[in-house]
């Protein structure tokens, strides 16, 4: 009867099922479905902030994809999907865990998969540095490991979404927003890191944020403006090394994203297909800098991209590539 867990439209509880599994029932809020539904044909307010804070954005468009998360993410079913499909694909991962669902006690407002235990963001704090140091490199793992291999992102990177379990195992749960990509919309996303952090050319790499749409074409602004101004984003995979992301360090990538003075914001946007991405890395880097993360982040990054597919770089790398050849092979033999 009492709530394990509390969000802003739902609560989970623990439950037995008949057949004795031990589950989690996530319930959602009576009439909040159609309380947000209302609020969300009243966005006049935030159209007006939007065109202050983001005088090169499409505005319409970008209100229009939040309205369309948001929506699917009051749709219950639709989560035990996403989740699913997360659990299915890292079964058997060495240190990524997602709960699988139980469909047939799960429906449009009530979600139920499998119980799962471990210790919260506010206790992995206070865990030894090398503890904090692993659980981020998993959390990295899992958010890029998703976006390249699964094209999908979990675009809620909330500490609440994670249960710790100590040698770097992290349980991830929540999937109500969840951004399916085409392979059209990934590839300008890899063409940019590769074209600045791999091969190094500026030129393509504007070439490729106009092409994403990130740049309006013919913006009169030199090349290394561009760079100087977005590659705040690429700072922690342009070099080899390791490199310890620090909570100022994500602030400035913050503040450097919301810069209304900045000679680049009358020509920056971003693209309705990316909305969610921009969300998920700005809170991806709020939670390593939380953790003042340490590792070679560039040579993670080099295991994940297709475009490089470099061999592991540390013990779970190595872990992580062996599950993938054991998936491989599993997936061969039908």
């Amino acid at each position: 009867p009492e709530p394990i867990a509390a969000a802003s439209i739902g609560q989970v509880h623990r439950a037995i099922t008949r057949d004795g599994r031990a589950v989690a029932v996530k319930v959602q809020y009576p009439g909040i479905a159609e309380t947000i539904a209302a609020d969300l044909g009243n966005v006049s307010l935030l159209r007006r902030m939007l065109r202050i804070i983001a005088p090169g954005q499409d505005v319409d468009s970008l209100i229009t994809e939040l309205r369309e998360r948001i929506v699917e993410e009051l749709d219950y079913s639709r989560e035990a999907r996403n989740q699913q499909l997360f659990a299915d694909y890292y079964d058997g991962h060495p240190t990524i865990h997602v709960p699988k669902v139980v469909s047939e006690l799960s429906t449009r407002r009530v979600v139920t998969s499998d119980l799962a235990t471990g210790a919260r963001f506010s206790e992995l704090s206070t865990w030894s540095q090398h503890e904090r140091d692993l659980a981020a490199e998993t959390i990295y793992r899992f958010v890029f490991r998703s976006l390249y291999d699964m094209r999908a992102f979990n675009g809620d990177p909330h500490p609440g979404n994670y249960l710790f379990h100590g040698g770097g195992k992290v349980t991830f749960l929540d999937f109500g927003l969840v951004k399916h990509f085409t392979a059209d919309e990934l590839r300008p996303l890899m063409d940019m890191a590769r074209y600045l952090c791999v091969e190094n050319d500026p030129e393509e790499f504007r070439r490729s944020l106009e092409e994403a749409g990130f740049l309006k074409p013919g913006a009169p602004l030199g090349t290394d403006v561009i760079v100087d101004h977005l590659a705040v984003f690429y700072d922690t995979i342009r070099k080899p090394g390791e490199l310890t992301i620090t909570g100022d360090y994500s602030s400035a990538v913050v503040r450097r994203f919301f810069d209304v003075r900045s000679p680049i914001a009358p020509y920056a946007q971003v693209p309705r297909s990316y909305v969610i991405l921009q969300r998920i890395n700005l809170g991806v880097f709020a939670l390593l800098g939380e953790l003042t993360a340490t590792a070679d982040w560039r040579g993670i990054a080099e295991e994940i991209w297709p475009f490089v597919q470099a061999p592991p770089s540390t013990p779970m790398g190595e872990a992580e590539a062996a599950w993938r050849a054991q998936r491989a092979l599993r997936a061969r033999r039908g």
